[in-house]
């Protein structure tokens, strides 16, 4: 198995707590909350632990919250690389209304970064992968950091084997589409991300599928996915365009499926697996994830259950 390195520049301390009503202007008494380690590479690292891979998460912490997180991920058995932020790791909240089922989440900025502990981070990373190997980046840029960090880590990785995956929002995603610039071996989007990239509707799996295949023909990525939620997720390359089935299990919660995708479909591909076998394992385990509370993420049972029911089938 090749190694797998999950980047994570934003991570948080997550807790989440059930009152018996969220109302404004009452004290609410909460229940004993729960304490989760968060971010997006931190779940891709604990859906590859989840699914029977190893991985190490590239974190960048301080503070007490810090040393909180870390010793969250090291109780997972998560193997943690630590580079220091430029402040406090933050918080984040999750109050549950028991009235209505209702969930409220309170997400707490990053530290401000500045050029130093970005180039540390780069250093890191490109001293922590072998030359073949597999570097998921996901979650949300922290303030002060580049939208064209992405690339930059393509860069730093450039010299050797290693493959970037990119699972990103907002600002970095768009630099990304753009093509501008050296660009990851998979990019990943949703359906309203990539609909927003177009400009344009894409109601169905050719749709998505025919603006993948632009973004590649663009020099986005080698490879792009987008995931239609219940419809599953479409894949493109330069010679392929596939589609794995999402299986029909009961929703959950839907916070989750997206980073248990990336850890199936990333750990499938260090296992050796062509790319069509990585979508639908993807597709299994984001659909395994719906079936649990947010914080469980994907179960390795359940996950493999359910391959047989996320059938693979071309678009071309």
């Amino acid at each position: 198995m090749q190694d797998i390195l999950t980047v994570t520049l934003n991570p948080a301390v997550d807790l989440s707590t059930s009152a018996d009503s969220v109302n404004a202007d009452h004290k609410l008494r909460c229940d004993r909350p729960v304490t989760d380690p968060g971010g997006g590479g931190i779940n891709v690292s604990r859906a590859v632990r989840q699914l029977g891979g190893q991985s190490r998460a590239l974190i960048a912490i301080c503070g007490p919250n810090g040393k909180k997180l870390r010793h969250l991920l090291m109780d997972e058995g998560i193997a943690v690389l630590p580079v220091r932020a430029p402040g406090e790791t933050r918080l984040s909240l999750a109050v549950t209304d028991r009235e209505t089922g209702q969930q409220y989440r309170f997400v707490m900025p990053g530290p401000d970064w500045d050029e130093d502990h970005v180039q540390n981070v780069l250093k890191t990373a490109s001293g922590a992968v072998p030359d073949e190997g597999y570097v998921v980046l996901s979650g949300s840029m922290p303030p002060g950091v580049s939208d064209t960090f992405p690339a930059q880590l393509c860069t730093a990785l450039q010299d050797g084997d290693t493959k970037v995956i990119a699972d990103t929002s907002g600002a970095a995603l768009t630099a990304l589409a753009a093509g501008n610039g050296p660009a990851p071996y998979v990019l990943r989007m949703d359906q309203a991300e990539a609909e927003e990239l177009a400009g344009r509707a894409l109601p169905s799996r050719h749709d998505s599928v025919g603006f993948a295949a632009e973004l590649v023909a663009r020099g986005a990525a080698q490879v792009v996915v987008v995931a239609r939620g219940a419809d599953g997720s479409v894949l493109a390359s330069a010679d392929q365009r596939l589609h794995a089935m999402a299986a029909d299990v009961p929703v959950v919660s839907k916070v989750g499926a997206g980073d248990s995708f990336v850890g199936g479909f990333t750990l499938a591909l260090a296992r050796g697996c062509d790319l069509g076998t990585a979508l639908q394992r993807g597709a299994a385990s984001a659909s395994a994830a719906v079936m649990t509370a947010a914080t469980e993420l994907c179960r390795r049972e359940d996950a493999e259950a359910l391959i047989a029911q996320c059938p693979l089938s071309d678009l071309a």
